[in-house]
């Protein structure tokens, strides 16, 4: 059967079902309803330099291949990080910009990047038909390469056997191993490590702080302009741009609400804090975070001991907590592998950074081991 390979514009010219259904629903960032709020309600654009070339596959009229593309004018929201490649390609003279991405964007979490139908004459053949078209764009453009982030696995050895580069990073995850409820998942932990955790949820609520757990059912008007108030004030006193916009978080609610989890802080009367998390089928993903004001420890408690109680009452295996951050080892996560693939058009580039991926692979490998030996967990008699 004849494969048909090109590219959209806009996801919404794609239909809903028939992209969900290469999708599926363990992973919601790859959802249409996740990527066509951010197209619709001003979080992506030449703003933000982010403009969508969705790589789509066609075997007669039924869709059996697709992967989410944008064409990159800077490297920001993508958590994979290239500024030094930007760097020296400036210093040689060459444009770096634009570039290719197959990614969320603002999403550092592991998901499928090459959907592939089940009923898809050959898989191969997909997956060939989206890397070769891949290049085309880069050419087309006259980009510097194309990059696919946070991919899986699976997914890296067969771009790895299709010429692209793996690079390798590390983010820290929360394991469900049967937890009855929270105190049995304290009990897998060293005395120290569970002695602190609950100082943190004492002191937590000794501040006064209370919390409310939301779905998008129940998640009001007022819950999102205060939440999306804490999320701006969190870039304003930080580093950064707020891209995701109010009416953004409002259509997750509505077209997404079983997979929104929102915990919101209240102080006073008033709400002053909020973590935003999703959902999937079996994992929990934690997004954002703000506040309107400072409160001791509120913070872990909004954005890790609520959530980790979450996952254990809904009987989710895991709980990833978002890129970086080594503290949430004392607090029950542990090192993950991250994955990307990156192809480098420019063959005087490609070779030096083939070496600095191959060395920093192994300084990965180092890391990873040694942070796994701070483990908090009690060591099995």
């Amino acid at each position: 059967m004849i494969m048909r390979c090109s590219t959209v514009h806009t996801i919404d010219d794609i239909p809903p079902r028939d992209w969900n259904l290469l999708a599926g629903t363990a992973n919601p960032f790859t959802r249409h309803e996740f990527l066509a709020a951010l197209e619709r309600n001003g979080c992506l654009g030449e703003r933000w330099g982010w403009l969508p070339h969705h790589i789509v596959v066609h075997e007669a009229d039924r869709l059996v291949g697709a992967c989410p593309v944008y064409l990159k004018t800077n490297s920001y929201g993508e958590f994979v990080f290239d500024m030094a490649w930007a760097d020296a390609y400036q210093r040689y003279g060459h444009r770096y910009f634009p570039k290719f991405v197959c990614a969320v964007p603002y999403t550092p979490v592991t998901g499928p990047r090459v959907m592939v139908a089940p009923e898809a004459s050959s898989r191969a053949a997909v997956v060939d038909a989206i890397s070769r078209k891949a290049l085309e764009l880069v050419g087309e453009y006259d980009g510097s390469g194309m990059h696919w982030l946070f991919t899986d696995a699976a997914a890296t050895a067969e771009l790895e056997a299709a010429g692209f580069m793996r690079r390798v990073g590390v983010q820290y995850h929360w394991h469900n191993h049967g937890y009855r409820d929270f105190d049995d998942f304290l009990s897998t932990l060293t005395s120290r490590r569970r002695k602190d955790i609950r100082r943190e949820r004492r002191l937590a609520r000794d501040s006064g702080a209370e919390f409310e757990v939301l779905n998008g059912h129940d998640a009001t008007d007022e819950h999102w302009a205060v939440y999306h108030a804490c999320y701006t004030a969190t870039f304003d006193r930080k580093w950064g741009y707020a891209t995701l916009s109010e009416a953004f978080f409002r259509e997750l609610a509505a077209t997404m609400p079983d997979n929104v989890v929102l915990v919101m802080v209240r102080h006073e009367g008033e709400y002053v804090a909020g973590a935003f998390n999703l959902a999937g089928d079996d994992g929990l993903f934690g997004r954002h975070w703000g506040t309107l004001r400072p409160l001791d420890y509120v913070h872990f408690e909004a954005c890790y001991y609520q959530a980790i109680d979450y996952a254990i009452a809904h009987g989710l295996s895991r709980f990833e907590a978002g890129a970086q951050g080594e503290h949430k080892i004392q607090r029950g996560f542990l090192p993950q592998a991250t994955y990307s693939a990156h192809y480098i058009r420019e063959p005087a580039f490609r070779s030096p950074i083939a070496d600095f991926l191959q060395r920093e692979r192994g300084e990965m490998a180092a890391v990873i081991a040694e942070l796994e030996g701070g483990s908090p967990y009690r060591q099995a008699d």
